[in-house]
């Protein structure tokens, strides 16, 4: 550029050249008719080289979203020009850009207060009951493999009372209190004793169940209570995380004890004739005994009291109280009664015989 132009002062233009820059419509501002400064007399300007200036001209109006940027620095100002019109695009466009980051901020916060969690809410969206479906009739499939029995009825009872869909997830019994604590569920019916140990790690609700533990034995067995299956060169079977493999931990002496993975196969130890007795809940042990009357007798004098109840992560206050809210309501409306009478009315009948109380 400076080969096509001898600059005696820098940055300016010829008369001509900037006279025809003058006269020429603004594309923001409009037409511009003040006469420009003449240059002084000692700036020469070589023609064609203004005719290349004027096109790089051009070229950066166009650059600047059609901004005309003038070359010398006193034709920025046109005093007959209106503020509004002397804004550049640059000022505009930060305007409009100030006012598309305040409508996001907007709906940002419109989105954050109607999407409130649900621990504020004033019940939960829905319901994830954990319970290992291994325990008739409380918790089981049905022939098509749904979830039925007593809890899963009182767990949609509950879903009703809170007006909240309800979820059933089957999980090992050891692995209820992970799931609970872990939030992978938000609630245990699975037939669940509340205990001192168990009371450390999540809340329980009011007692829903009274029941306690005892002994299914052979059926030509000669013990009669837990202190007769307590003798050397006997054998006692429990399940794995359940109360009464506790209660064998801390009272059973002299009595081996075995401990198994699943009720079923506990069954299986005593009417094998490989162990002598079963410490397990009065329903399952009824239940157990029905199935293998001839194999099998029941001792169903409890000797522990245990009280089952549902469980809930600890601090989950409010959820607290609406579970237990609705077993009071549950049971003064006679929902337990109900469920005896569907799902255990043999056993009913026949804790009535043995003159033992039942379970509800």
């Amino acid at each position: 550029m400076e080969s096509l132009i001898k600059w005696e002062w820098p940055l300016l233009r010829s008369k001509e050249a900037a006279g025809k820059a003058a006269s020429k419509a603004h594309p923001l501002h409009g037409a511009v008719t003040e006469k420009p400064t003449q240059p002084p007399a000692s700036f020469q300007c070589n023609p064609k080289g203004c005719e290349h200036l004027g096109r790089f001209s051009a070229l950066l109006a166009r650059a600047r979203h059609m901004r005309v940027l003038p070359l010398r620095p006193h034709l920025e100002k046109r005093p007959n020009c209106s503020q509004q019109r002397l804004l550049s695009f640059n000022q505009w466009f930060q305007k409009l850009s100030g006012l598309l980051i305040a409508c996001c901020a907007l709906a940002i916060a419109l989105f954050a207060s109607c999407s409130k969690p649900a621990s504020q809410s004033d019940a939960p969206a829905g319901l994830t009951v954990g319970m290992e479906l291994a325990y008739p009739p409380f918790e089981m499939q049905d022939a098509q493999g749904n979830p039925s029995g007593v809890s899963v009825d009182l767990a949609h009872a509950l879903g009703d009372f809170l007006h909240v869909p309800v979820t059933v997830e089957n999980i090992p019994f050891s692995g209820l209190i992970p799931a609970l604590k872990t939030g992978k569920i938000d609630l245990i019916i699975s037939s669940m004793t509340e205990t001192p140990e168990r009371a450390n790690s999540i809340d329980f609700s009011d007692p829903y169940l009274q029941t306690g533990l005892c002994l299914l034995v052979k059926k030509d067995s000669p013990i009669q209570s837990i202190a007769d299956a307590d003798k050397p060169g006997l054998t006692i079977v429990v399940k794995q995380g359940t109360t009464g493999q506790a209660y064998a931990r801390d009272n059973i002496k002299s009595a081996q004890v075995l401990v198994l993975d699943k009720e079923t196969a506990c069954v299986l130890e005593v009417t094998q004739g490989k162990a002598d007795a079963f410490i397990y809940d009065q329903m399952s042990t009824y239940t157990n005994w029905k199935r293998n009357p001839d194999l099998t007798r029941p001792l169903l004098k409890p000797f522990q009291a245990e009280s089952w109840a549902i469980g809930l992560a600890q601090g989950n206050d409010d959820l607290k109280t609406k579970v237990n809210a609705f077993l009071k309501d549950y049971r003064t409306k006679g929902g337990f009664d109900k469920l005896g009478d569907k799902y255990l009315s043999d056993q009913k009948a026949a804790f009535k015989q043995l003159n033992v109380p039942f379970v509800f």
